[in-house]
């Protein structure tokens, strides 16, 4: 999600309210597909249209944390 469209507070400059809460990220996991699939799901059945959700699952890759993982 573009972080100037991010409807909460993170407190991070790199992640969005949903990906870091609390201090911390909020998926503790290694696996990025499964990753992917949750964050589909959530912005799904928050209202956010199939296509548009699956263009920022997809680009989900690409946050640092997944990067270093590649």
């Amino acid at each position: 999600m573009p972080l100037a469209k991010d409807p909460g507070k993170s407190g991070s400059d790199q992640y969005c309210s949903y990906c870091f809460k609390d201090g911390k990220l909020a998926y503790e996991g290694n696996d990025l597909k499964e990753f992917q699939r949750r964050c589909f799901e959530g912005m799904t059945a928050g209202g956010m249209g199939r296509f548009k959700a699956r263009f920022f699952t997809w680009l989900v890759r690409f946050a640092p944390r997944w990067r270093r993982k590649q």
